[in-house]
């Protein structure tokens, strides 16, 4: 047995006499109340996140309609994803939930527990030079993660869990330490890299290796190298070969499977393509549908290697996309590529920045101690706000592990939420901070707070309507078609006062002007 494990169960016995005390019980207190010898191994934890999925690339339906039913769309039957469709079921899932519009924060944002206004790492990370943009902030975090810093699965490995991470890393440049999730608190890294986009899907083409997309070649996988195996595919072999690994040992794990699909190049997937020839959809968004379809096909694999293993009732599934979706069905101002939001990835529209998340165990069963503590209701539709960073927080309290006190947390705990339940102490609110170019939207900030979105334009252009300000009410209009700034002016003023406060709290990194380094701040109307 680990000397990291022995530890923690001498943690449960104090903190069981402790909280027996208390009349009430919390996610914390799983561990306390419930385990009360070494047969029982702490939860295990997987988190499974998908590039470039929005909340409308899948056939589960998480828009609802006026009485909070889900509502399809016809996007939700274009798309072929029975393992969601599983995981929804046997779950919860939130149609609120909130990630940064482009992947490298959102990476980050999971790994800290902080929103990218304030780990200032607020761009998708290009691996070989500062992408800040022509009037992005000089001092924006373009290095990533460093190998020092407080991450979810350093705090995890010191608490006993066998960490792993398999798939897209796009932490960090690739002279830096980010690019390495080694570096980071992973026991094993499989195929991560500085780079987000595959060189090739196809084992064909040695996964970019040999070809023109050499540099961003998807390493580690060279004994599929010439075959036909797709990187999805080999990504899950290595996942489940992995987890056997795991399993044999006295440690609880932690999984990070972070698929490089589905973003571009959109390459087809030929074991689904037949599935999309008469959709009448161009061929990039056909090759899109086979991608989300071989991730799918690879959660279901995995699902059902942690029921094969006999791990799956301790084991608590969370799944997400990394940013809005990257679907190529249309403009990405306007509401095609994820109908019926407005935008895509990287856009301050919805569509940009609204992803799928789902949290399950891999196995309900409600006589398990652990889910007598986390009863996670079935087929159930959460409706607050939530967002990325609060699965640090959440995982962490969970697992009983602790965050130094110096390391400032901006996510808030789900606990309540993952049960069903409203939670009135959780604030509606959902920063994001995109202080760069060029993109599908430049220099912007976007603040939701309830039923109302404020986004300011740091650079007035016709995308945001020669303004400054876009003000949507978004229970009134959840698709973004008409802007209230003109005629809501207090309304205004009060969302952009509680902005310039959130960005001013976050310690966020303005834009700046064309000809120095003085920054752009947020003005009020």
């Amino acid at each position: 047995m680990s000397p990291h494990f022995s530890h923690w169960m001498r943690l449960v016995a104090v903190n069981g006499l402790i909280l027996s005390l208390c009349t009430s019980l919390t996610i914390t207190q799983v561990v306390a109340t419930n385990i009360q010898n070494e047969k029982i191994k702490p939860p295990n934890i997987v988190v499974l996140l998908v590039d470039d999925m929005g909340v409308m690339d899948t056939s589960v339906p998480f828009l609802t309609d006026a009485k909070g039913k889900p509502k399809r769309y016809p996007l939700n039957d274009f798309y072929i994803t029975p393992s969601m469709e599983r995981l929804a079921k046997q779950g919860i899932r939130f149609n609120n939930f909130y990630a940064m519009s482009v992947c490298s924060p959102t990476r980050i944002s999971i790994m800290t527990g902080q929103n990218a206004a304030r780990h200032h790492a607020t761009n998708w990370i290009n691996p070989t030079k500062n992408n800040r943009g022509p009037q992005g902030p000089p001092e924006w975090n373009w290095e990533g993660l460093k190998k020092n810093d407080i991450t979810l699965a350093r705090l995890l490995q010191k608490n006993g869990y066998h960490t792993i991470h398999v798939g897209k890393g796009h932490f960090g440049a690739r002279d830096f330490a980010g690019a390495n999730p080694g570096n980071l608190g992973f026991d094993i890294n499989i195929a991560g890299a500085s780079f987000g986009a595959p060189g090739s899907y196809y084992g064909t083409k040695n996964y970019g290796l040999g070809t023109k997309r050499a540099h961003h070649a998807v390493p580690h996988l060279d004994k599929y190298h010439g075959t036909e195996t797709f990187l999805t595919e080999a990504l899950t072999l290595e996942t489940n070969s992995a987890l056997a690994d795991v399993v044999k040992t006295d440690q609880p794990f932690f999984l990070y499977m972070a698929h490089y699909a589905v973003h571009a190049p959109f390459d087809s997937d030929p074991r689904f393509a037949d599935h999309y020839k008469q959709s009448g959809k161009p061929a990039r968004a056909q090759a899109f549908a086979t991608l989300i379809e071989g991730m799918d096909k690879s959660l279901g694999d995995i699902l059902d290697q942690l029921d094969a293993l006999g791990v799956s009732e301790n084991t608590l599934v969370f799944f997400l996309g990394d940013n809005g979706s990257d679907a190529p069905l249309g403009h990405q101002h306007a509401v095609a590529c994820a109908a019926p939001l407005r935008g895509k990835k990287g856009a301050h529209y919805e569509g940009g920045m609204r992803v799928p998340f789902i949290a399950a165990w891999a196995k309900p069963n409600p006589d398990n101690p652990y889910q007598k503590r986390l009863p996670i209701p079935a087929d159930t539709i959460q409706t607050q706000t939530a967002a990325v960073q609060d699965l640090f927080p959440t995982i962490l309290n969970f697992t009983g592990s602790s965050v130094p006190d110096k390391h400032t947390v901006d996510g808030a705990r789900l606990d309540t939420l993952l049960t069903g339940k409203p939670d009135s102490s959780r604030e509606e609110i959902f920063l994001m901070h995109y202080p760069h170019s060029p993109h599908r939207s430049n220099y912007f900030t976007s603040y939701r707070n309830g039923d109302w979105k404020v986004i300011y334009h740091y650079v007035p252009s016709k995308d945001s309507e020669g303004s400054h300000y876009q003000l949507f009410n978004l229970s009134e209009d959840p698709f973004e078609q008409n802007n209230l700034a003109a005629t809501k002016t207090k309304q205004l003023r009060k969302m952009m006062q509680e902005l310039i406060a959130s960005m001013e709290e976050h310690q966020a990194l303005y834009p700046v002007e064309k000809k120095s380094d003085k920054p752009l701040k947020p003005k009020l109307p």
